[in-house]
């Protein structure tokens, strides 16, 4: 085989190589679900139902966790001007970790007309895992106070997990042992980004490391060559 041959050989091997590893490395596991709230207002009960989103990206030593409602819930006998409505709610915690993580979100930013479903913003929080292993985030009770009120939906269905994250805590802790609630202090593992778009980035990265070694490898080949020869 020609030392053309044996470069392009190599750096295809790279590749292969690269490929595996984004192929093989864990990723989170996200679903969108419908929750049906049940909601205690002050001039009565209410229901809803709404598809539930939670997406979580690394930062720092932990994760940024965001759930998201493709659907308005509740609502008010009266108008709610701009900034008059304060959401907040907890996401259930399960699997290697337990408790509850308190996430908020920014007040309505427009008007919101009476008897109209009330469409939550974006709400986040910071997740620092505790022990290593898969942890489950699942809806949980949403506080809605507008008024000098306070309405409390709570999920009736039993949803399932609308976030799975593989974690790692500082230390390498197990998920045997006592179990610990999260919050958003403490410190956690270093990991690769696990949202989405950051998995991609930090796997891409050690893939083109692979590559680059493997072109490198068949640089320095092409380079002795003319060595050997003489």
């Amino acid at each position: 085989m020609s030392y053309p041959q044996r470069t392009a050989a190599l750096v295809s091997a790279a590749a292969l190589a690269g490929a595996a590893v984004l192929l093989t490395a864990p990723a989170a596991h996200a679903d969108v679900v419908d929750v049906n709230y049940q909601c205690k207002t002050p001039i009565g009960d209410k229901s809803a139902v709404s598809p539930i989103d939670i997406k979580g990206v690394k930062s720092g030593s932990g994760y940024r966790i965001t759930m998201s409602w493709q659907k308005g819930v509740s609502s008010s006998p009266v108008e709610l001007g701009k900034g008059a409505m304060s959401p907040s709610a907890a996401i259930r915690l399960g699997g290697a970790d337990s408790g509850t993580l308190a996430v908020t979100g920014p007040a309505n930013s427009a008007a919101i007309p009476a008897n109209t479903p009330i469409k939550i913003s974006d709400l986040s929080g910071t997740y620092t895992p505790k022990k290593t292993g898969k942890v489950t985030f699942t809806a949980g009770t949403l506080i809605i106070k507008a008024l000098g009120t306070t309405t409390t939906c709570t999920p009736a269905n039993n949803p399932k997990p609308s976030l799975t994250l593989d974690v790692t805590a500082a230390g390498g802790a197990s998920s045997s042992g006592s179990s610990s609630s999260s919050s958003s202090g403490g410190s956690g593992g270093q990991l690769p980004q696990t949202g989405p778009t950051d998995s991609a980035v930090a796997l891409g990265t050690l893939g083109g490391t692979v590559l680059l070694a493997g072109a490198a490898g068949a640089l320095w080949l092409t380079r002795r060559n003319p060595a050997v020869r003489r």
